[in-house]
């Protein structure tokens, strides 16, 4: 896969978005809207997490339980297999962007005609993305500041706490809270790898690389660790900063910068 990412020529999605003029601008524009919608209806609709969290949740009868609360638990979490097929999701974008930071130290390894900057361009946009949507955004800001407990943590799911929606700051979590999903916006990342890729790899890896990024959110609602609302908005952010990174960086110099 990561040959693949190397972008052997200066032809491919990265070139034909800097001949567009303005079109990532408006991808970013259009992506981060969204993102503002999406909130706005899961806000003010919260009863979309919650319905579709009971999917996964088995409920059980407890004994003297707590006016307003439920017992009951999410089975996939005592799943072995789904928990390491999870720790996999959960480092694999790690994995590969360490991979994609030695490749672009070879790119510098070259100077002047020699060096690519198409694919150092390409590297730096999605290193630069990883780092300031799913480290910085998601788990050093929202996840530490907003929260919002996980669905396991409420009282509609057997747990102690009382159910926010989704953008609010009036939960009662102290530390690794739900709002948004990491790895969701993990997840969300591999996908716009998808964009990285050259053909034939393009083709060959689109399909599975699309599937890692849907089934790992999925994955976290089915746990009872995020509600709908953190695992779609996690992954969408990550969209929307790897398209803000494209907009910002849309004139490649053909030189070492």
């Amino acid at each position: 896969m990561l040959t693949a990412l190397g972008l052997s020529s200066g032809r491919g999605p990265w070139r034909i978005a800097a001949s567009h003029g303005t079109a990532p601008a408006r991808r970013f524009i259009g992506l981060l809207c969204l993102w503002w919608g999406l909130l706005a209806l899961f806000n003010v609709f919260p009863e979309i997490d919650i319905y579709a969290s009971t999917h996964f949740f088995v409920q059980e009868i407890c004994a003297n339980a707590a006016i307003g609360k439920f017992c009951g638990h999410f089975p996939y979490r005592q799943e072995t297999y789904l928990a390491l097929l999870r720790t996999l999701f959960l480092r694999l974008p790690y994995a590969i962007a360490l991979m994609m930071l030695w490749r672009l130290a070879a790119c510098y390894w070259h100077y002047e005609a020699t060096f690519n900057a198409v694919r150092a361009r390409a590297f730096k946009v999605a290193l630069a993305s990883l780092i300031i949507g799913p480290v910085i955004l998601v788990n050093f800001v929202l996840k530490a500041y907003w929260g919002r407990p996980r669905p396991y943590q409420t009282l509609d799911f057997g747990g102690h706490l009382d159910f926010v929606q989704a953008g609010s700051m009036a939960g009662k979590c102290m530390a690794n809270c739900s709002f948004i999903s990491g790895e969701a916006a993990g997840a969300g990342w591999v996908f716009c790898l998808i964009f990285l890729l050259p053909q034939p790899a393009r083709t060959a890896l689109a399909l599975p690389l699309a599937a890692i990024s849907f089934l790992a959110p999925a994955m976290r609602v089915a746990f009872g660790a995020h509600y709908l609302s953190d695992v779609v908005l996690g992954w969408l952010s990550s969209a929307v900063i790897f398209a803000g990174f494209l907009a910002l960086t849309d004139s490649p110099q053909g030189k070492k910068i």
